[in-house]
């Protein structure tokens, strides 16, 4: 019967293959079984989230759509993996649209009985962040490559650049002279009065001591092509997901040392106001980021260095 699902189907599933046999009996007896046809949409994006899928069988397509129709593919998933969890958790609208490559067969959780079993299993809660921020930095690293294959600029002369940088500052002028409220120049930065600096050589000996942690906060993709040897990835913009599975257990009480600035935008400053925000009262900002601890002949991970 279709019913009659055996939890050793799922053993290696991230999520339930540890829930214990009676919640699993009583999961699969409340849950509603749904088979769907290749091409099917399953999920679409911007749609309010009010389900959590299971793969029993078959296969699907992750994939997100911008607003001039282009697609961009995140992931394949097939038996015993999960989605939908996002929205569920976050409250937002799903970020993804979900297709059946071939005929899947689904277990479907209501968000109550989703919420329930969090509830009652607080461990599966912090699985599925992790499951999430996993598949969040993945989707990251696709879309910026995604970016940089269609939106390469062209090669411009040295006369075109400074042509186009001249004109776009004397209109900017323009229009700020006409206009009171204005438009800035030059990017705001946070305000760094309150979040000291360390340099490299005190970083190090903090690192020494073991009782700090150091943090990239820049792009994935940028933390790939080089960083600090030891550094943990929490790029700015999954910051909020990011924070529970990177400060869980022991690393609550550590110091933190952020680093990540580009000439374009600080991801260290705004990354370290985050952290202190939320209540972390010992986090400084690497002088000089990477260039400085390189300069200082401390190790660092390049691209073709394989970890």
């Amino acid at each position: 019967m279709e019913n009659e699902i055996k939890k050793e189907e799922f053993t290696e599933s991230k999520v339930f293959g540890e829930l214990p046999q009676e919640k699993w009996d009583d999961l699969t007896r409340a849950v509603e079984h749904r088979v769907v046809a290749p091409g099917t949409i399953i999920v679409r994006q911007e749609d309010p989230g009010d389900s959590f899928y299971l793969i029993r069988s078959g296969k699907v397509r992750v994939y997100r759509r911008d607003n001039d129709g282009l697609e961009t593919n995140l992931s394949v998933l097939g038996a015993g993996e999960s989605f939908g969890e996002m929205a569920l958790l976050t409250g937002q609208a799903r970020s993804a649209n979900v297709e059946a490559i071939e005929e899947t067969h689904l277990m479907v959780l209501s968000k109550e009985q989703f919420e329930r079993v969090l509830k009652d299993f607080p461990d599966i809660s912090l699985t599925f962040v992790k499951q999430m921020s996993e598949w969040l930095l993945k989707a990251e690293k696709v879309i910026e490559k995604e970016a940089r294959q269609q939106y390469l600029a062209p090669r411009v002369s040295w006369f075109d650049f400074v042509l186009i940088i001249g004109v776009s500052v004397v209109l900017a002028l323009v229009f700020n002279q006409s206009n009171p409220n204005g438009i800035p120049l030059l990017p705001k930065f946070p305000e760094r009065k309150a979040i000291p600096v360390i340099s490299a050589a005190s970083a190090m000996e903090e690192m020494k001591k073991g009782d700090t942690l150091l943090v990239d906060a820049g792009p994935e993709g940028f933390y790939q092509r080089k960083h600090i040897e030891g550094a943990l990835s929490v790029p700015l913009s999954l910051s909020d997901i990011l924070y529970e599975v990177t400060f869980e257990g022991e690393e609550k009480g550590k110091k933190v040392i952020v680093y990540g600035e580009t000439f374009s935008k600080l991801y260290d400053w705004e990354l370290a106001e985050k952290l202190t925000l939320k209540g972390r009262k010992d986090v400084k900002v690497l002088e000089g980021g990477t260039a400085a601890w390189e300069k200082a002949g401390y190790p660092v991970k390049k691209w073709e260095e394989k970890e």
